[in-house]
């Protein structure tokens, strides 16, 4: 009778010691993302809002210049206005101004170059929470998430860098992940080194005390 009060008491216990173990599990589960699928194309860089044009068309010093590409993804040049620029790559957008000056100039040979990189607001990976310096950071290829913490300077004291998530889409679905800043930046374990895909958003909360 005593033995079977105690299996009765301790039955509680291995319940809540199952649940506790069920929570861990699940927390543990998608904690990295697995490196995201990366076609040729989508390697090419983009042009985006904020980023700095050279134009430079050969042997035509007058048409040639530097513009930046404006909030609404555009650019005007001498003869052409409003041209759309944002998510062009540079050779794209080279062919787009040489069909243009077709009209203007014979056989116009144009070279654009890119300064103060931004990139697609789309594809831009945004560090936002308890980073020291928050903001959106140019999507480079094979990019981690230490080059994102070098990028916005690290932590902050009051981070808590182990509860960070990563929030990117797959599929057209919202997924979350989590990530080890901590163990990344403090202990240098690059096992927590979460490769990052154009578009991710890391969320870093603040500790709890």
């Amino acid at each position: 009778m005593k033995f079977r009060n105690l299996v009765e008491a301790a039955r509680p216990f291995a319940v809540l010691v199952a649940l506790l173990g069920t929570i861990v599990v699940a927390g543990c589960a998608n904690k990295l993302p697995p490196p995201p699928a990366v076609s040729q194309s989508s390697t090419e860089y983009r042009i985006g809002p904020g980023d700095q044009l050279s134009i430079f068309v050969w042997q035509n010093k007058d048409l040639s210049t530097e513009v930046p590409v404006r909030p609404d993804g555009k650019i005007s040049l001498p003869l052409i206005n409003d041209m759309v620029a944002a998510g062009k790559t540079p050779t794209q957008l080279s062919t787009d101004v040489q069909d243009q000056l077709k009209k203007y100039v014979n056989n116009p040979l144009v070279t654009v170059i890119v300064h103060s990189f931004m990139g697609p607001y789309s594809e831009q990976v945004r560090v936002v929470g308890e980073a020291t310096r928050p903001r959106s950071i140019p999507y480079r290829d094979h990019m981690t998430a230490l080059d994102a913490m070098i990028e916005v300077g690290g932590l902050t004291p009051l981070a808590a860098g182990d509860r960070a998530t990563l929030v990117r889409y797959v599929d057209g679905k919202q997924e979350s992940f989590g990530l080890k800043l901590d163990d990344l930046l403090k202990d240098g374990d690059m096992s927590a080194n979460s490769p990052l895909a154009p578009g991710d958003v890391i969320i870093i909360p603040q500790s709890y005390f």
